[in-house]
């Protein structure tokens, strides 16, 4: 049986993890609408939210060897591409509304690159291997994540090669 604290860890993990998000998407709002020093508080916050959410999974012992940590990962990925988001897009044609089913479908679309991506980041493991050297590129749009280098057209959303960053 878990014990109240670990469960509130969890939840407060959750909550914390939401918050940085959240104050992300507050910072990139006050940032365009020219409250610069506003935008740097939310960071700020963010960070330390961020702080909080690590310090609380690392006390539930979630984080394990990076080959546990894989599984984790695909299981997750898999799920949210295989079960969750498949009945959110369903849910969100059923109610009509186009925008929240355009981002479950890039969202579930992503999902599934991710999971292929750790897939094979564990077979490396398992190998007793890394990866080999390779630059990621994020798209800014729908979230597609590609290896080596960015393509002339996100395949997921189609926006141009320059919606994509470079993670360093």
């Amino acid at each position: 049986m878990m014990s109240t604290s670990i469960e509130n860890l969890r939840e407060a993990f959750a909550g914390e993890s939401q918050a940085n998000r959240r104050y992300l998407a507050f910072a990139q709002k006050a940032e365009k609408e020219g409250f610069t020093q506003i935008a740097k508080l939310f960071r700020a916050a963010a960070e330390a939210e961020t702080i909080h959410a690590l310090n609380h999974l690392k006390i539930t012992g979630e984080i394990k060897s990076t080959n546990e940590n894989l599984e984790t990962a695909i299981s997750g990925e898999t799920f949210e591409f295989s079960k969750m988001y498949p009945e959110y897009i369903k849910t969100a044609k059923e109610e009509g509304n186009k925008r929240a089913t355009w981002s479950f479908e890039v969202a579930n679309k992503v999902e599934e690159v991710h999971a292929n991506l750790y897939m094979k980041a564990l077979q490396a493991v398992n190998s007793n291997d890394d990866l080999p050297e390779t630059d990621y590129y994020v798209c800014t749009v729908c979230g597609n994540t590609v290896e080596n280098e960015a393509p002339d057209r996100c395949p997921i959303c189609n926006a141009p090669k320059r919606q994509f960053f470079k993670i360093s």
